[in-house]
């Protein structure tokens, strides 16, 4: 009968370069951004509607776009800001994501 022969020689393993940094994807924000078209009431409702937030935080995000010119009104994942700027744009508000800072 044949018996397999151990080798007794250590184990090499080939080492790629470790001076690459991985950074975490940070959180992606969801901004809306002030416009000449939307009521400030109306703005308020979207935002009301489609976030479910409460009447207050949203009169205060809408006085943030009114005033301020922006509001980031979400954070989140990419894939979930993506689906909220649609949204938003889909209720005629002008909204984009980025990576927050």
């Amino acid at each position: 009968m044949f018996a397999p022969q151990l080798s007794l020689a250590p184990l090499t393993e080939e080492v790629t370069s470790t001076e690459e940094i991985v950074s975490p994807d940070l959180p992606w924000v969801t901004i809306v951004w002030n416009d000449p078209v939307n009521l400030m009431s109306y703005v308020t409702w979207v935002f009301e509607t489609y976030f479910a937030y409460p009447r207050a935080k949203c009169e205060k995000l809408m006085m943030d776009v009114h005033h301020k010119g922006r509001a980031v009104v979400s954070n989140g994942p990419r894939e979930s800001m993506e689906r909220d700027v649609e949204a938003l744009q889909g209720y005629g508000l002008w909204a984009t994501f980025e990576k927050d800072r």
